[in-house]
């Protein structure tokens, strides 16, 4: 009786750790929607596509959605996106709506003493335009894993010195809200992969200094930016926790610290979503 409710318990548990696997849903600019494909029921994943984007398509079983279909929908929501706009993602022929709510980020001021990081000469500009269609094409990448990756450790320790979305000022001057998380660090301190995947793509970027970005599967990847060395090349495969390299202060920096970007659907959302709770 009692190897019975232990293996009860067991399953129990499993089903909860699955369900906690998935990333939180925050369905605002810069977060995650989950969205159950309902009337899609079959035996293989359905093909989901939002604003041009592949999605990430995954089993419901072992889910609080299981009940409502066989397939769910993660999806990345570009800070961009309008609250008073109804979202369309289609799954196979069928189309999906789903709304979401307005989020209002904090903006931040900060004073860059290389002036070609806030104003570039147009060489400048020209590098970063090829960089920038290098991280597109590793954003955009899609692979299909053995099992679906929804959750992450943290690469770095450290506190979090400017968190996901922020309206920035660099010099006085605005910019682009900030695409990731920025982790305070010394200089030299370990980067290490926050779950398994192929390295796509490293380099040393106009902007994000030394950089690796990992291909997690699904349309998920990460990107590590402003390192001072990299221990990885492209195609090596990774398992959590092994060292990617260490925290710099290469590129747009004012100090040492890891810029960490999660991509879903070739958007940047708010990483701490995939962080296990």
């Amino acid at each position: 009786m009692q190897k019975i409710i232990l293996f009860i318990s067991l399953c129990f548990i499993s089903l909860a750790t699955y369900a906690q696997s998935l990333p939180q849903e925050s369905r605002v600019p810069g977060g995650v929607a989950i969205i159950p494909l309902t009337g899609l029921e079959s035996t293989n994943a359905p093909s989901a596509w939002y604003k041009g984007n592949r999605v990430m398509v995954i089993p419901s079983q072992g889910t609080k959605y299981e009940q409502k279909s066989d397939w769910l929908a993660i999806a990345g929501i570009p800070l961009s996106a309008k609250h008073d706009q109804k979202q369309h993602l289609r799954a196979n022929a069928t189309s999906f709506y789903f709304q979401i709510e307005d989020k209002e980020y904090k903006a931040q001021y900060l004073t860059v003493k290389n002036k070609r990081h806030v104003e570039p000469n147009p060489e400048d500009i020209k590098r970063w335009r090829t960089e920038k269609a290098k991280m597109v094409a590793a954003f955009k990448n899609w692979s299909e894993p053995s099992s679906p990756i929804t959750q992450f450790a943290l690469p770095a320790k450290g506190p979090y010195s400017s968190p996901f979305g922020l309206k920035r000022f660099f010099n006085k001057q605005p910019r682009n809200p900030h695409s990731g998380l920025d982790i305070a660090a010394p200089q030299g301190d370990p980067i290490t992969a926050p779950s398994a995947g192929t390295v796509v793509d490293t380099g040393s970027y106009f902007f994000n200094g030394n950089t690796v970005i990992i291909d997690h599967g699904l349309g998920l990847t990460t990107m590590y930016c402003h390192m001072s060395k990299i221990d990885v090349k492209i195609g090596d495969k990774v398992s959590t926790g092994d060292k990617l390299g260490e925290i710099g202060k290469t590129g747009r920096v004012t100090g040492p610290h890891l810029h960490w970007s999660v991509s879903l659907n070739n958007t940047r959302v708010d990483p701490t979503l995939f962080l296990a709770p």
